[in-house]
């Protein structure tokens, strides 16, 4: 095979890719993590459920795969706002999540509250944690919050603690939504700023005395 043929077929093998991947997305959004089935994905694109296996072994590398791509879009959205501040940019970058999730409750339950109990074949802990964008930029404004003496510890263990206020709040609002949490959105910024608070008067440890691996 010629390298033009072999790259002209390694671009159809990832235009199908992401295609599949859309059509994942919006059974995700109408249906739910119920609704996201080999078959359902093969019948929405027109294709023979063997031809999804050829690129997914299973639910699980899907579920993998929206990830991976929520986690490019939610990147994309959190940088459009960067405060000279350096707090307010962290607190900007919170407010784009919070607004993800609650906009696309089916979405995000599926993508990021769907148990995960292996990582992708193949990938350690880095390559997954820069393979996250979106981590990424919490992790930029952690450290220029850091460098401006607005926060003082261990860069990944401040993002984490953030990340796990954001997931929490907003896990809990998609499935519990009979609470009287008042405004949605104002919950989730609220929560933020009394965590921006207690990490902006302390200093924070690293998370393990080991590097995180698979």
């Amino acid at each position: 095979m010629s390298s033009i043929a072999a790259n002209r077929r390694e671009l159809q093998k990832a235009e199908l890719r992401a295609e599949l991947v859309a059509a994942a997305h919006a059974l995700v959004r109408e249906e739910g993590y119920e609704g996201l089935t080999i078959r359902k994905l093969a019948t929405r694109v027109g294709y023979a459920p063997m031809s999804v296996y050829s690129y997914f072994a299973d639910k699980h590398e899907i579920l993998m795969a929206l990830a991976e791509d929520a986690f490019v879009d939610l990147a994309r959205r959190m940088r459009r706002n960067r405060p000279d501040d350096p707090l307010e940019a962290v607190r900007a970058a919170l407010t784009e999540y919070a607004e993800f999730g609650l906009g696309n409750p089916n979405e995000y339950r599926t993508v990021f509250m769907t148990e995960k109990q292996k990582p992708p074949v193949g990938k350690t802990f880095a390559e997954m944690e820069r393979g996250n964008p979106a981590f990424q930029v919490i992790m930029e404004r952690v450290e220029a919050c850091i460098a401006a003496g607005r926060m003082k510890g261990d860069a990944r263990a401040l993002a984490t603690v953030l990340w796990t206020m954001a997931h929490g709040a907003i896990s809990l609002l998609i499935t519990f939504p009979f609470y009287p949490f008042g405004d949605q959105k104002a919950y989730v910024m609220r929560i933020g700023d009394v965590a921006l608070a207690g990490l902006a008067a302390g200093v924070m440890p690293p998370l393990t005395d080991e590097p995180a691996s698979y």
